[in-house]
């Protein structure tokens, strides 16, 4: 994947998120929120946002595993 789709992969995960902290009441994000970076981080390498992008993913999934 090139950059800046990554960066749209990024921000679409961080939207999912904040929906999941709004609604579903889970708050635990603590490996994303540890790596300082958002989609908006555009100085940000390429393997740093795929970094965030798996973490945010993996987090995801723990949130939703109770909720299906």
């Amino acid at each position: 994947m090139q950059k800046d789709e990554l960066i749209q992969l990024h921000a679409m995960l961080v939207q999912i998120k904040d929906f999941v902290e709004r609604n579903k009441g889970h708050t635990e994000f603590g490996d994303y929120h540890s790596l300082k970076i958002c989609p908006s981080h555009i100085h940000k390498s390429k393997s740093e946002h795929k970094e965030a992008i798996l973490t945010l993913g993996k987090e995801l999934s723990y949130a939703m595993a109770g909720t299906f």
